[in-house]
Parts: C-alpha cells; sequence; structure tokens
C-alpha cells in the first residue's frame, strides 16, 4: 500500500533520448517549452544531478495532478533487535565532513533546476501549526495546496495541475481542511500524540490519534517520547511507537523525533532505527517548534539508518526533513543528498516530503524568474 494521494498522477515513461524539436527536457521530462524558452540549451550537470525520471501529463484526462505515487508495501516492522540498534555508528565528524562538501559541488542550473523545483513541491506538506488558525486560515492553505504555483507558470513550464504532496494541521481543523479539499485526493495530515513535546498521558495520546484518523486524517505525525531516547530506553520506545502505528489504521503514520532534542547523532541513528522496528511509515526531523529543526547532519544520519534497514529487511521507510528549511536551493541540497544516499525511487510524495509553507514561496519566484528572466516580489506569490 502506498501513501495516500491521487489517483491522477502523471504517468512514468521511457522517453527518447532526443526530445522532439519545438520541446524541452525538463529534468528529464519532455514537456512543450514556452516560446521564449525554445532557443535554451538545458546546463550541463554531473552524474548525480542529472534529470530525473521521465514524465508527462495527460491534461484532459489529469485537470489535477501529483507527481507519480510509487507503489511499494507500507513497512510492516520488524522485532526489536537491541544489538543492532547498540551497534548503529554515527561519527559526528564523518557525517558534518560530508555535508560540508554537498552544496559546494553539486549545482542544478536552468531547466534541470526548474525540474527539481517542480518536484519538490509535489513534495511539500504545506503546514500551519499555529495557536491562532482558523478555518478561514485553513481553506487558504487548501486552495494554495490545489494550486501551489502560479497556473500561468505551470502552463508555461507544461506542467498545469501540479498540487502539493499533503496539507498537515491540528486535529480541530481536520474538518475545515477536509471542506476545503473536497474533490480532490490530497491527504490531510495531522499532528498528534500532544504535539509538540509529546508529554500528555498515553491514553489521550493513543485516542487523540483515534480521534484524528475518524475525522478523516490519512497521515498521523505522531511526537516520540524523547526521554527514551535520552535514557536508552529502547524497548518502551518501541512498543510506544507500536501502539501508535496500530491506532493509525490504514492512516500512514510519521514518527517525528524532534532531533534538536536527542543529544547525540549516534542517539538519533537509534531512534529512527527504533521506530523503523516498530512500523513507522515515515521517520520526520522536528515538529518546527524546537531551537534546532531539519539539518544535512540529522539528515544524512537518519537517511543511512533508512538505507541499513532498506537493506537488511527490504522494507522501505519514508524521510521527512521539517522545520527550518525555507529557500529554494537548500531544498535541491535535501534532495540531492537523498539521491545520492537512498537513489531517486525515494524522491517521491510517497517516499519523501518537506514539512514547510514558506519554501513554497521561494520556489514558485525562482520558477517565475526561470519562465520570465526577472525575480517577483515575495507578496505577489501569497500563501493564500
Amino acid at each position: 500500500m502506498s501513501l495516500p494521494g491521487p489517483d491522477r498522477n502523471h504517468q512514468l515513461l521511457n522517453q527518447p533520448s532526443n526530445p522532439p524539436a519545438g520541446n524541452a527536457r525538463l529534468g528529464g521530462h519532455v514537456v512543450a517549452r514556452p516560446a521564449r524558452l525554445r532557443q535554451i540549451r538545458p546546463a550541463n550537470t554531473c552524474p548525480s544531478t542529472a534529470p530525473m525520471s521521465p514524465l508527462t501529463m495527460d491534461t484532459a484526462t489529469h485537470p489535477t495532478t501529483q507527481l507519480p505515487l510509487a507503489p511499494h508495501a507500507r513497512n510492516p516492522g520488524t522485532a526489536l533487535d537491541l544489538d543492532w540498534v547498540a551497534r548503529v555508528p554515527a561519527t559526528t565528524s564523518a557525517i558534518e565532513r560530508r555535508c560540508a562538501m554537498l552544496p559546494g559541488r553539486r549545482s542544478l542550473k536552468k531547466d534541470h533546476q526548474a525540474a527539481w523545483l517542480l518536484k519538490a513541491v509535489t513534495c511539500i506538506d504545506l503546514t500551519t501549526l499555529s495557536g491562532d488558525d482558523t478555518p478561514g486560515r485553513v481553506a487558504r492553505l487548501c486552495a494554495k495546496a490545489k494550486q501551489p504555483i502560479g497556473p500561468d507558470l505551470l502552463t508555461a513550464l507544461g506542467m498545469p495541475g501540479l498540487t502539493t504532496g499533503a496539507v498537515c494541521v491540528y486535529h480541530d481543523m481536520i474538518a475545515s481542511a477536509r471542506a476545503a479539499l473536497h474533490g480532490t485526493q490530497i491527504p490531510i495530515a495531522a499532528v498528534s500524540t500532544g504535539f509538540p513535546a509529546g508529554l500528555s498521558p498515553f491514553k489521550l495520546r493513543v485516542a487523540e490519534i483515534e480521534e484524528s484518523v475518524a475525522a478523516g486524517a490519512t497521515e498521523i505525525d505522531i511526537v516520540i517520547s524523547r526521554r527514551h531516547v535520552l535514557t536508552g530506553n529502547w524497548d518502551t520506545l518501541y512498543d510506544e511507537m507500536q501502539t501508535f502505528r496500530r491506532a493509525c489504521g490504514d492512516a500512514h503514520v510519521k514518527a517525528i523525533l524532534a532531533t534538536g532534542e536527542l543529544g547525540t547523532l549516534r542517539n538519533v541513528a537509534r531512534a529512527s532505527l527504533v521506530c523503523m522496528m516498530a512500523g513507522a511509515d515515515f521517520i520526520k526531523t522536528s515538529t518546527g517548534k524546537e531551537p534546532i529543526n531539519a539539518t544535512l547532519p540529522v539528515t544524512l544520519t537518519m537517511l543511512r539508518a533508512i538505507r541499513d534497514y532498506h537493506t537488511a529487511t527490504g522494507h522501505r521507510v519514508g524521510y521527512k526533513p521539517a522545520g527550518g528549511i525555507s529557500k529554494a536551493k537548500d531544498a535541491l541540497t535535501y534532495m540531492t543528498l537523498i539521491a545520492e544516499e537512498l537513489g531517486r525511487d525515494w524522491l517521491t510524495p510517497d517516499l519523501f516530503r518537506f514539512g514547510a509553507s514558506s519554501l513554497l514561496t521561494d520556489i514558485e519566484r525562482q520558477l517565475d524568474h526561470h519562465v520570465t528572466g526577472a525575480y517577483s516580489a515575495a507578496h505577489r506569490h501569497p500563501m493564500g
């Protein structure tokens, strides 16, 4: 079973190596060139950032679309293996050295950059998690999720109908999101289990999951008890995560580790592994409320835990960085790291999400520049 998503997906196709005259290859995707772009030759890139898997879209039959959700079974989890947890490596100096090299040696330009940014849009969990959220704000956010990029830009890029990966709200806003997203298949994610601290009574946290699923959430972002990680209480963390997974039923569960509060990268690696053993569909960096949220070293640590788990079990687990990612260039760096560590199969909404809102504004500005040659002001791309 794949993460809930539209059945109006782009189709993965094997495109010819040379696109027809008058067409552009956007990151491996053959689309009609706007007249202004027809004389532009795509920039060369290094092998690891070459164009992505080809896609096309039939706008007559797919009026509203997301990129494809690769079909794969959910992670069923495994028995808790404490020996494996104990020997998990995480060498901070090596991880930081690897991450420091990444932004300077990877560059995506022109058509390739536009293609990767369009991919990033489809992997955004458009989020509002404020104490002053209202049904009106959520309705505006959902309108943006349905039309994340201006229709004129998407038409020029040959990608009309693109949507974000999901909308993420508090439990009380699920009904408002459902009403605003009626007629679409954009998933609704709800934060749960005493978000953001996760310190409410355990029975209430489980009941909160069940209430959100009953209200219509198809994805649940739970927060783990950080104290179990800090005290090395892996059995209890495993049992907690298993209980949350069962309470979610068919809804997919993202385990928020709150990495900024776990102390060390080795703790991050161990917590990632235990949550995957307990059946998490995604592991997520942060609530967005901690002083330190998503970082490249934390991301590399979690990606390698995912890779090791997949190698050992054959089960795929998704990854969601959240908090502090607001620039298009940062999104490209994260996506490049994922492509290098896990492969491009992970660069779909089924296995990768950004937890962000302001990121979308900067991506839209970059795409506007790609099409028009000029940067627009941020206020021209409101969230709703």
